[in-house]
């Protein structure tokens, strides 16, 4: 049983490293410039995914279906502030003296958006794709809200910077709420099939260019100096500790599959790759955070069908 579930992820990892892998040669070869790589990661955050959470929710969503929707946001949030948590255990055990923030935002913040989405898609079909789908949807409401504003924070922080609130919504969260309020107002019933199926085809592109987006971010990642132990105890809890621990709780508490899955799956998830840009966009020393990003995600090639066929069969034997 864990074979197989391990050649199905395994599988999907492969197809999804593939894209990445095109992403990556295409910033190396100049075929993407860098200033190419900032527009099309600009396009895929504030119109290609926003019009992807449109639709989907459109499609597969209603208040009906999904009565508990508001748990997904709430385990969002859950998840980033334990992930936290065993960033500063790991930081008291590490010892590190400087960049603490990095690390703790390379431990706390998961490729939690494009990764998961297209591991779905490789893996499920029919009605489990679907409810995945909305699944990641709303997770990433709470996620992004917290990713955008407190993700920025910890990363350029300095006494004088205030907190803005205005940061934490991003293209994403503002078309997650807007699509919200019309299928709560059912007003979604009055959008044509004229605009529905254009917006349909834009949120389509969403996979293949957010991979090429991954994968160009970690062609400009610079490896210099490695720090072995900071990576080393990065790659420990984010890879292992964090997916380990989420396959105990769910199985604990009995946590439905699908449920269960999002969860270990969210929670074995590499460095987000926007913590890059974001250290790139304010002009931030890197000390860490492009090699957490880098290694995190090759690591992540095998604990990631790992821990995803474990949970797999021991939920199915369960």
């Amino acid at each position: 049983m864990f074979l197989t579930y391990f050649r199905i992820t395994g599988i999907a990892m492969a197809q999804i490293f593939f894209l990445g892998g095109l992403g990556y040669i295409f910033v190396k070869k100049n075929i993407l410039s860098h200033s190419g790589l900032d527009a099309l990661s600009r396009l895929v955050i504030q119109v290609i995914f926003p019009a992807l959470i449109f639709t989907q929710l459109l499609k597969n969503f209603n208040f009906e279906l999904y009565p508990n929707w508001w748990i997904f946001p709430l385990v969002s949030l859950v998840i980033t502030a334990f992930s936290l948590i065993v960033g500063g255990l790991l930081l008291k055990l590490l010892k590190l003296k400087t960049h603490k923030l990095q690390f703790l935002s390379l431990v706390g913040f998961q490729n939690s958006g494009y990764l998961p989405l297209a591991i779905v898609a490789s893996i499920f079909s029919g009605q489990k794709s679907a409810d995945m789908f909305v699944y990641i949807i709303l997770f990433l409401l709470g996620f992004d809200l917290v990713a955008w504003s407190c993700g920025i924070y910890m990363l350029t922080y300095e006494k004088q910077v205030k907190f803005k609130l205005r940061s934490i919504f991003s293209p994403p969260v503002i078309a997650n709420l807007t699509t919200l309020v019309l299928i709560f107002l059912g007003l979604n019933k009055f959008i044509p099939q004229a605009v529905f199926n254009p917006i349909k085809m834009i949120g389509d592109c969403t996979l293949p260019l957010a991979m090429f987006v991954v994968g160009g971010n970690i062609a400009l990642v610079q490896l210099k100096d490695v720090d072995k132990k900071s990576v080393f105890f990065l790659l420990l809890g984010k890879l292992i500790i964090l997916p380990a621990c989420g396959i105990a709780v769910v199985l604990k508490l009995g946590v439905s599959e699908l449920l269960g899955f999002l969860i270990v799956m969210q929670l074995a998830m590499p460095s987000a790759t926007s913590l890059s840009v974001i250290i790139r966009h304010y002009k931030k020393e890197d000390a860490l955070i492009s090699q957490g990003v880098f290694f995190s995600h090759i690591a992540s090639l095998l604990t990631i069908p790992l821990f995803l066929s474990l949970y797999l069969s021991m939920a199915v034997l369960k």
